[in-house]
């Protein structure tokens, strides 16, 4: 009776999932539908990139902001935070026309600020009043040539205060394919792009690739207002959602191009924000536990190993789990049968969540190239 009771508990939570939680697993909020008109005028628009220890990557990934077909005014300008690897070195070398590319050695980091948004508003200020958007990108990650002409025109028919975009993660080792559709699924679960991109929902955004409007950033109190964000795309977007419409979804325009060569490298990838998610809350972290176990380990449990209704309950559990994860296989062309084994990666990204925290007991939390920045976040 008790087993029936949860496997039917962990049904109801699956069937409310999928039926009431704004079609999140559905992956309709693309970059390709419902595409917007070009604006009668193209603003003009100015890239901010903090980098640090970017070296390997930085080439391609200015490249193709150097390398994009935007009929308005447009300039880089790239962020060196205490890079000791010559990132600025490459950047300064690239191709580019005169005034299209400023690379800024930053400032040494400043006390109550985290070291990306340190570096990103070290390159807002440089930026000026010059524009009215700022473009604010990754230095992993790589554009199509328009993928800023299409951010700009749908920022301009939406009047958004900010466009971002889920850059489509590396997906081709073992460990990536296992484990990295499954981030972009659990993101969406917990900010579903249809709520984001509503009127009066949530706000949210995705760091890779944002277009932020200059004045709504302004009102809301500038980077500065944000300083010590450990999860600063999001708390960017929540911020930015008070002053106009967010638009946020997924895409094939924008990539990452840093390879998670092993399980290890996204594991450190998970738990650099895991616990601050949770605001540093034990009882959170017991309660997502919790959570986890009867949504994603009891089902598959209890089908294989319970009897009766508690095994029929718990096999339906499943079933529709892995239908829910199907639709973001399909977008990084992964093979349906890795959402059969979505408990199993669940239970990695559990385990991931009690590493965060076991982290920042140790004083290491949200570390980043050498920065435990959480200790400043906390």
């Amino acid at each position: 009776m008790i087993a029936a009771g949860v496997a039917g508990l962990s049904l109801a939570v699956w069937l409310g999932l999928i039926f009431a939680h704004h079609g999140f697993w559905l992956c309709r909020e693309r970059d390709t539908r419902a595409m917007p008109a070009d604006p009668a005028q193209w603003p003009a628009v100015i890239a901010v990139v903090p980098a640090r220890d970017e070296a390997d990557v930085i080439a391609q990934t200015i490249g193709s902001l150097l390398a994009q077909d935007y009929p308005g005014h447009f300039r880089v300008i790239l962020v060196d935070d205490s890079s000791s690897d010559g990132t600025g070195d490459v950047a300064r070398a690239l191709p580019a026309r005169a005034g299209q590319l400023d690379v800024l050695t930053g400032q040494p980091l400043a006390p109550g600020w985290t070291g990306k948004l340190w570096a990103v508003a070290q390159g807002v200020e440089r930026a000026g009043p010059g524009s009215a958007y700022l473009w604010l990108t990754d230095a992993d990650i790589a554009h199509a040539p328009d993928t800023l002409r299409m951010l700009v025109a749908r920022a301009e028919a939406g009047q958004c205060a900010l466009v971002s975009l889920m850059a489509k993660l590396h997906c081709t080792t073992l460990a990536e394919r296992m484990l990295i559709p499954a981030f972009v699924f659990f993101f969406q679960m917990l900010y579903p792009f249809a709520r984001v991109n509503r009127p009066g929902g949530i706000g949210a955004a995705a760091g890779g690739c944002m277009l932020v409007r200059r004045e709504a950033l302004a009102a809301a109190g500038g980077v500065a207002a944000i300083r010590n964000a450990l999860i600063d795309d999001c708390t960017l977007g929540a911020l930015l959602k008070q002053q106009g419409p967010v638009w946020l979804g997924l895409t094939d325009r924008s990539r990452s191009v840093r390879p998670y060569r092993d399980f290890g490298a996204i594991a450190g990838m998970i738990a650099r924000s895991a616990y601050t998610q949770l605001r540093y809350s034990p009882v959170l972290l017991a309660g997502t536990i919790a959570g986890l176990a009867l949504v994603y380990f009891v089902p598959p449990l209890l089908a294989l190993f319970g009897t009766g209704t508690a095994r029929w309950l718990a096999a339906a559990a499943w079933a529709l789990m892995a239908l829910a994860f199907q639709p973001m296989l399909a977008f990084y062309r992964r093979s349906p049968l890795w959402g059969l084994a979505l408990p199993v990666i669940a239970a990695f990204y559990a385990g991931c969540t009690l590493l965060s925290f076991w982290q920042f007991v140790q004083g290491r939390g949200g570390t980043w190239k050498g920065r435990a920045q959480a200790v400043v976040a906390r």
